[in-house]
């Protein structure tokens, strides 16, 4: 059986669910590159050839968010979970810093805001 949540179709298996979750990490992924490598040009002194593949992931960012199945607003809030959970994963496997507890903790509370904002049951 169906239903509808937040614009989205969520069947038993969850499929949409997961489509949506993976592009709103493939969303945070574009934009953490884009940012990443001008902060890598800038701060750590590597290549300025660094910045036309910075411009391409936060144009593809900027489309990824228009792929998104709700209204702007919702999607740019839902994803501000992701992206903090990603931004962690970053850290963790790019930067080489493991999160800690508290950095868990509250990735677990940004996760379950942006569950309740995506997939809430509307009218």
């Amino acid at each position: 059986m169906q239903r509808s949540a937040g614009g989205l179709r969520v069947g038993g298996a969850g499929v949409q669910v997961t489509r949506t979750v993976a592009l709103f990490v493939l969303t945070a992924v574009a934009e953490i590159v884009g940012c990443y490598l001008p902060y890598l040009w800038l701060r750590r002194g590597r290549s300025a050839l660094l910045l036309p593949p910075a411009a391409l992931s936060l144009a593809a960012f900027a489309w990824l968010l228009t792929l998104h199945p709700t209204q702007a607003g919702r999607t740019y809030a839902a994803y501000g979970g992701v992206y903090v959970a990603t931004a962690l994963a970053w850290l963790w496997l790019v930067d080489g810093v493991e999160p800690d507890r508290w950095d868990l903790v509250g990735v677990g509370i940004t996760l379950l805001g942006m569950a309740v904002i995506a997939f809430a049951p509307r009218s």
